[in-house]
């Protein structure tokens, strides 16, 4: 239920006209949020008495008045009760609009939001990823139940969401719903999107999200080491399921290319790059960015290892991959036999890519972003990561750099 619903009649002397009289407006106030009505007849400010909520007199006009007001106040009362039963969204600015014949016009968030999932699931495929639609579809349902659990409603009118309705959100995402900072701010970030919709079609006039401020933190991602990729790739399982999803796996580890993307690969995508050898020309599904990746000899390799394969020839697919889900599992089995004590998943091979098999052996962090498909280096930059191992050498190779100079300015009878 609504925290509080108040009602006060007063006189708006700022408005005074040029005969001395006032108008009589209303104010209703739900959860603090107040909203003024006028109710189009005007007094005299000495007449209206504060305390009664009328206006003083016993004229047959004075009494007329004051059975107007409390017919107005009837009616507030009445349409306020009416949407409770309706379980419909009890706001000061919904309760205006049906006052004044205006709720017809009134935009509801859920609706809203609705459409725009359904626009998404029409172009999955095309241009939205099956996950980004089953994101947002988690972001409404987030939605709703916070708005029962904040407003004891179903839905609620988009001139209703503030700065407060935000940060209450985040509130309720990572106290109720028990979400990770980054999870929590995710969602708020397709909420986001719904509320610039709102805005680009001039439903609101103001972002509730122009004072809000949030930071995505780091997460230190896994990835594996030369040792452990070379374990892997060398390991001989009982099972043909565990020897396919290693390969496939090792493929990614020297392609970096994702899951989705290796399963979308075809013979069309292997080409001849502009040093004469095979690479891989395909589009990021998630970004639908360009990904140029020359093909290294042990992804070459396994290429030519299932190009026989039955699925791959009746699919017209490069590899026979089996479900994200599967490949997760038996990842794990992997790592089990081999030793490797880390959650092993599939987009780890990704960031092995970026930091083992790539910038590790130096080369360019611009390269390893371009075959990554990646759109800045700052996204890069969060899958590879600069070891020890590297920094060691580079400085290695500084220090011989800098022992030259010195030896030259030395020879030429200077010091520095």
């Amino acid at each position: 239920m609504n925290k509080t619903f108040n009602l006060l009649f007063f006189i708006k002397k700022s408005k005074i006209k040029a005969n001395g009289t006032a108008p009589i407006y209303l104010r209703i106030t739900i959860d603090g949020v107040p909203k003024e009505i006028a109710s189009k007849r005007y007094i005299e400010p000495s007449k209206w008495d504060n305390k009664l909520q009328k206006i003083t007199g016993i004229s047959d006009e004075v009494k007329s008045l004051n059975r107007y007001l409390k017919t107005l106040e009837q009616e507030v009362y009445d349409a306020h009760h009416n949407m409770m039963k309706d379980k419909t969204a009890s706001t000061s600015t919904f309760l205006k609009a049906k006052l004044q014949g205006t709720d017809q016009r009134a935009r509801m968030l859920i609706p809203i939001f609705q459409d725009h999932n359904n626009k998404v699931e029409t172009l999955v495929g095309q241009e939205f990823a099956p996950g980004t639609l089953e994101r947002y579809k988690t972001s409404l349902k987030h939605t709703v139940e916070f708005i029962q659990w904040k407003y004891s409603v179903s839905d609620i009118d988009i001139k209703d969401i503030d700065h407060s309705f935000i940060t209450e959100y985040e509130f309720f995402l990572r106290s109720v719903r028990k979400c990770a900072n980054n999870t929590a701010i995710k969602y708020i970030k397709n909420f986001k999107k719904i509320v610039k919709i709102c805005i680009s079609n001039g439903w609101l006039d103001k972002d509730p999200f122009a004072n809000y401020k949030s930071k995505i933190r780091e997460v230190e991602r896994d990835y594996l080491t030369q040792e452990e990729v070379q374990d892997i790739y060398s390991k001989e399982f009982a099972t043909e399921r565990l020897n396919l999803v290693k390969d496939i796996f090792v493929f990614s580890c020297f392609t970096g290319l994702a899951y989705i993307d290796v399963k979308n690969l075809t013979v069309s995508n292997i080409s001849m790059g502009i040093d004469g050898g095979k690479w891989i020309f395909t589009h990021r599904q998630k970004t639908e960015t360009a990904s140029r990746i020359p093909l290294l000899p042990i992804p070459e390799e396994l290429l030519l290892k299932y190009a026989n394969h039955p699925q791959c020839i009746n699919e017209d697919k490069l590899l026979p991959i089996l479900s994200n889900q599967k490949m997760n599992s038996y990842l794990k089995e992997i790592a089990d036999v081999c030793g490797i004590n880390k959650d092993l998943t599939f987009h780890i091979a990704r960031h092995t890519f970026a930091t083992t098999v790539t910038l590790t052996n130096g080369v360019p962090i611009e390269s390893v972003s371009k075959m990554l498909g990646h759109k800045s280096i700052k996204t890069t930059q969060h899958y590879a990561k600069i070891l020890d191992k590297k920094v060691s050498e580079d400085m290695d190779l500084l220090k011989s750099k800098l022992r030259n100079f010195k030896n030259r300015n030395v020879s030429n009878g200077t010091s520095l």
